[in-house]
C-alpha cells in the first residue's frame, strides 16, 4: 500500500475515521525535511505487515490550513498518529528513529487490536480520572505552573496564584493521548481546564467570571 496524498478536507476526515492507525505527515513541498519523512513512510508502506495495520497519509499543511489549524500544526514536518478520528500520538520535527519505533509498536499490537480497542479506551479513561484527581485543584494546561507555554495558560496561573490555593498542573503538550482524550472525556474542547475535587470547573473565561463574582476562592476550596 502506497502513501495516500490527501487533497481535500472531506477525504482526510473519511480516511482518519478508519479503525486502522493513520500515520499522517503534515508537509510542504519546500521543506526538505519532509522528504526524509516521506522516504521512511514509503519504505514502511511497502511492507505487508505495516500496510495491514497502518495507513500512511500525506497532507499538504498549507493547502489544507483548516485541518492543520484543528490539529495545532505549527511547523512542518509534523506527524500525527490517529485512530478512529482521535489523535493518539505526535512527532514534531524530524525524528526518524521515533517514527519507526512508533509504527512498529502499532504493527506489533495489530493482532490484538480488535479485542483491545475497548480495553484501551477504558484504560485511558481510568488514567484521565486518576490525573484529574491527582490534586484537589488540578489544572491541565500548555506548559506547567512555572513555565506556561501559551497566553491563556499564563493568565490562568497568575489568577490562581493570587488565591494562594494549593494546586497541581499537567502539561498536555507532553502527552498527546491525554491532550486529545481529555477533550472527549470532559466534553470541553479547549485548554486550560481547571478541575476541583474531580469535577470540571471550566477554562479561563469561567475562572474570570468567578473572579468577577468573588466566587473563585470558595469554588477552589470546594
Amino acid at each position: 500500500m502506497s502513501i495516500v496524498s490527501v487533497n481535500v478536507a472531506e477525504q482526510y476526515q473519511k480516511l482518519i475515521a478508519s479503525d486502522k492507525v493513520s500515520v499522517v505527515l503534515f508537509s510542504a513541498d519546500w521543506a526538505e525535511q519532509c522528504k526524509q519523512i516521506l522516504d521512511v513512510m514509503t519504505d514502511l508502506s511497502k511492507k505487508p505487515e505495516y500496510s495491514a495495520a497502518i495507513q500512511f497519509l500525506n497532507v499538504p499543511a498549507e493547502e489544507l490550513s483548516d485541518v492543520s489549524l484543528k490539529h495545532q500544526i505549527e511547523a512542518v514536518p509534523t506527524v500525527l498518529f490517529i485512530r478512529s478520528g482521535m489523535a493518539i500520538d505526535r512527532i514534531d520535527g524530524v525524528d526518524i528513529a521515533s517514527l519507526s519505533l512508533k509504527c512498529k509498536s502499532f504493527v506489533d499490537k495489530n493482532a490484538s487490536a480488535g479485542a483491545g480497542d475497548g480495553d484501551s479506551q477504558t484504560n485511558l479513561n481510568d488514567r484521565l480520572k486518576a490525573l484529574i484527581n491527582r490534586a484537589k485543584v488540578m489544572i491541565f494546561m500548555k506548559g506547567d505552573r512555572n513555565t506556561p507555554r501559551c497566553g491563556f495558560s499564563k493568565q490562568l496561573i497568575q489568577i490562581i496564584n493570587e488565591t494562594k490555593v494549593n494546586y497541581d498542573t499537567f502539561d498536555i503538550l507532553t502527552d498527546e493521548e491525554v491532550r486529545q482524550g481529555l477533550k472527549v472525556y470532559s466534553d470541553w474542547p479547549t485548554y486550560p481546564q481547571v478541575y476541583v475535587a474531580g469535577e470540571l470547573i471550566g477554562g479561563l473565561d469561567i475562572i474570570k467570571e468567578l473572579v468577577e463574582n468573588n466566587e473563585l476562592v470558595s469554588t477552589l476550596n470546594g
